[in-house]
């Protein structure tokens, strides 16, 4: 009877080692005991990495609005309960939905770290001022928190795939840029944040090769014309901007993409927001689609 006791208990106990998931996250090892149900994210990117799979979050950041969340990766998942901003997530409605998961950006949430493991296994991965490169690194480890690695790695290798194909076909050799605006100025994408690196990615020069330091680059009209990029796509958030005062100056008509009318209005929120495979295809097929 004792040996058979001391058999199930080493079963049991060889289940549960089984069972736990560990992966290396920015704060060290992440670790839970089963792939988890009930998924909340604190990042736009992050939604993306869980439709790729076809998971649905239960809660998502999304700065109170759902349609901040692209079509494209909206209409793959369930809808879900807002948790209010991207940088101050409200823990209490976190907590109200019982996750057994949270997964959350180092830049913006490392100080309330501590608070969210309190709710559940807390997964820190990089999102904001990611590059492209960063980002695969996350959905890959994404896809091993869930217990899905070997799926998440065959959909990064289908990705890939497409990538090579879109850059086969765009084949360009101008130079190009990207950027948000607002009311309050314009931030220029250099090719270490996720945009740029889509361009790089693709085989694209890009205008402002050289900057390297920043992900994001606040400018000037009179940096922009600098750059000079032969396409220039520009995000805006809000219906006045600073590309309004732009457009004015003759100093916009002589940029190279505006003169030769490869200036192309965009979605910021595909471009510059909601970063990850599925976003990094459809600006491909954007970048395939404008180029002459």
């Amino acid at each position: 009877m004792f040996k058979i006791l001391t058999s199930c208990l080493l079963g049991l106990l060889s289940f549960n080692l089984a069972a736990q998931i560990n992966v290396q996250d920015e704060m060290g090892t992440f670790s839970i005991q089963a792939p988890a149900k009930r998924i909340v994210v604190l990042e736009f990117s992050f939604v993306d990495a869980l439709a790729s799979l076809g998971v649905s979050p239960i809660g998502v950041a999304d700065d109170g609005k759902a349609d901040n969340v692209i079509p494209q990766i909206k209409n793959k998942i369930q809808p879900w309960t807002s948790v209010g901003k991207r940088y101050t997530p409200n823990l209490e409605i976190i907590a109200a939905l019982k996750p057994d998961m949270i997964i959350a950006d180092k830049q913006s949430h490392a100080s309330i770290y501590a608070q969210l493991k309190e709710l559940a296994p807390t997964l820190m991965l990089k999102s904001r001022g990611e590059s492209y490169q960063d980002n695969l690194v996350a959905v890959a480890k994404i896809g091993k928190a869930l217990d899905q690695e070997q799926k998440m790695t065959q959909l990064i290798e289908a990705h890939n795939q497409r990538m090579d194909d879109y850059a086969s076909k765009i084949n360009s050799d101008k130079t190009f840029l990207f950027g948000v605006a607002n009311a309050r100025g314009i931030w220029l994408h250099s090719p270490v944040a996720y945009a740029g690196g889509v361009m790089t990615r693709l085989g694209l020069k890009s205008a402002i090769a050289n900057e390297t330091e920043k992900a994001y680059i606040s400018s000037t009209l009179e940096n922009l014309l600098k750059a000079n990029p032969d396409y220039l796509l520009i995000g805006e958030y809000g219906e006045q901007t600073v590309i309004d005062n732009f457009t004015k100056s003759p100093l916009w008509s002589m940029i190279s993409a505006v003169k030769n009318k490869n200036y192309q209005p965009t979605d910021p929120f595909l471009w510059s927001k909601n970063r990850g495979m599925i976003a990094a295809e459809l600006m491909a097929e954007e970048l395939q689609g404008m180029i002459k």
